[in-house]
């Protein structure tokens, strides 16, 4: 059967449209790569779709076939050299109309930026509010390595948005 046309593949994008686009906006540099980074990972998740296997939650899942695509992505860019990925773009979300929380926001993206690509998706699993098992399962990492590394994640955030708000 075309996946396509899969009401359980409409289904399973339609409920984690949001995540997989955050991760395509934290690996594009340009307003327009993640509309296209969004495609590419669909495309993934359609080719793959009929071998997943229910070992792991369908949302583990795409996030690791998210974030595999779009690191695959930004070092095919990295070695031909086109883009700089330390201008990634970010939209404030329409209902923050508090400019100290966009001025966090954007604080918060800044650093996030500044992190190396395990961290940086190990910081989007947790805002995503994945368990530490679940990061586990798609970072590849051990839960007690996850652990200590958000840890210490934690607080080089804190300690990067208190430098930049001053």
């Amino acid at each position: 059967m075309n996946n396509l046309a899969n009401p359980e593949f409409k289904e399973v994008i339609e409920q984690n449209k949001n995540s997989i686009y955050r991760i395509c906006e934290i690996y594009s540099s340009s307003p327009i790569e993640p509309e296209d980074l969004f495609q590419e990972v669909i495309l993934h998740i359609w080719k793959a779709f009929p071998s997943f296997e229910q070992k792991a939650n369908i949302s583990s899942w795409i996030y690791r076939i998210a974030l595999n695509v779009c690191m695959r992505y930004k070092s095919k860019l990295e070695k031909s050299n086109h883009i700089r990925f330390d201008s990634i773009k970010y939209q404030i979300p329409a209902t923050s109309p508090d400019p100290t929380l966009q001025e966090k926001y954007y604080a918060l993206q800044d650093c996030i930026r500044s992190l190396n690509e395990i961290d940086k998706s190990i910081v989007i699993l947790i805002l995503d509010e994945f368990k530490y098992k679940e990061i586990a399962l798609i970072t590849g990492l051990s839960e007690n390595h996850i652990a200590v590394k958000i840890k210490r994640l934690k607080k080089t955030l804190l300690n990067c948005i208190n430098q930049k708000l001053g």
